[in-house]
């Protein structure tokens, strides 16, 4: 009887404890082969520590996230929160699926954050988002080439870059001076850093365009010279980044932009590989490309307490360190940028040192098409079928279009 009274009792005690258990659905994109294993570590470390919550992970490659995010939302299926590009916040604001995060979170972890790097998340106000990721762009040159070629230093303006490109195309036919990509995602931002660094904008101040205005000219110009003369790879409307870093990888590229993930990727994959790091070429102004990924929470949850403890959880700066250094991104807390690994790795400080002058995918609504219109002139202009101020022009009146929506 005492038995059978102690087995029942028991069975009331598990149904009891996992019935007063939250599920929390989290998904995140695949950044590596690193991002499942840290998920799924501070997981385990997470639950010893709230064992009255579960989490529940889902990994999805990027370039399908958005449109099972969408999906989710439209069937009423959204997670609790999911890690997501920064420049979709506007748009999951605007549709009233994100919720703001001050209500949920304390103040602290707000706190935390170094601010160049909260502030895109930052919409109408309200938090909508944390840093998950974050990145900058800078020049990753060969060294060993621009030896071959006689050049004593990296190019540090654009008009250097050009002789640079052309002393490292008479090497041979195998090398290239200037990796240049011109497909796929980014190809748009391959553009913006010289657009910028002849004082252009994405968005002019009268909230229009500024693919018109003689800044994007005077880049796309300067572009579609360097393909002509053979200063880039040919046929640079076939290069993604990844085919592009492929070519630097191998040896054959002088110079191009990548983010600091590279820097992993080429102690893997290219040891011996003689290179340096060094801010992207500039004309009257100095820029670079920031960029974050942020983790959000949707406001149909019925978790949000439990998700916010979560969250609370990952932000720790011993814990989001892992992420970080895995993946090879930027520090996005005040104590990551303090970590030994920051503090004394040379080639990491020379991305942070850029962050002062980076600049930021705009925050508004539909980038997507923005981005893809800008992509589709650029192409147009690389393959020599259309002229360079037609085509920009053309694509600032349809960006008009899309942005008075």
């Amino acid at each position: 009887m005492k038995r059978t009274f102690f087995a029942a009792l028991a069975s009331i005690l598990v149904i009891g404890a996992a019935y007063g258990q939250e599920t929390v659905r989290v998904v995140f994109p695949y950044y590596s082969s690193a991002t499942a294993p840290f998920f799924e570590a501070v997981v385990e470390e997470f639950e010893a520590e709230y064992p009255d919550i579960d989490i529940e992970l889902t990994e999805v490659n990027w370039d399908t996230l958005l449109q099972k995010l969408t999906t989710d939302i439209a069937g009423g299926q959204a997670p609790d929160v999911a890690v997501i590009g920064t420049r979709w916040l506007t748009d999951f604001v605007n549709q009233g699926v994100a919720e703001p995060l001050e209500p949920h979170l304390s103040d602290d972890i707000f706190g935390r954050f170094i601010p160049a790097f909260l502030g895109p998340s930052e919409l109408e106000g309200a938090t909508y988002g944390l840093p998950m990721a974050a990145s900058a762009r800078a020049m990753f040159y060969n060294a060993a080439l621009l030896e071959r070629a006689g050049v004593d230093d990296p190019p540090a303006t654009w008009d250097e870059a050009v002789e640079v490109a052309r002393a490292i195309r008479d090497l041979d036919d195998s090398v290239y001076g200037f990796g240049l990509q011109g497909a796929e995602i980014e190809t748009d931002v391959y553009f913006y850093y010289a657009m910028w660094s002849f004082g252009g904008d994405i968005i002019a101040e009268d909230g229009t365009s500024g693919l018109d205005a003689e800044p994007a000219f005077e880049a796309a110009r300067l572009y579609k010279m360097m393909i002509d003369e053979g200063l880039t790879q040919p046929g640079p409307t076939a290069y993604s980044r990844e085919n592009v870093q492929d070519l630097f990888k191998q040896g054959r590229v002088g110079y191009m932009f990548s983010a600091p993930f590279l820097i992993g990727q080429i102690e893997t994959e290219a040891p011996d590989l003689e290179y340096g790091i060094a801010p992207i070429p500039r004309a009257e102004t100095q820029v670079t490309y920031g960029v974050t990924d942020s983790i959000m929470m949707f406001a149909d949850s019925e978790r949000k307490e439990a998700a916010a403890q979560f969250l609370e959880f990952l932000f720790r700066p011993d814990v989001h360190l892992d992420f970080t250094v895995a993946e090879g991104f930027l520090p996005v807390l005040e104590g990551e940028a303090e970590s030994e690994y920051f503090q004394e790795n040379d080639q990491l400080r020379i991305f942070a040192d850029l962050l002062p002058d980076a600049k930021f995918a705009p925050n508004i609504e539909g980038w997507g098409e923005v981005a893809d219109t800008t992509t589709t002139a650029l192409q147009g202009i690389y393959l020599g079928e259309r002229d360079v101020e037609p085509a920009l022009e053309d694509a600032a009146r349809r960006i008009d279009r899309q942005l008075s929506r």
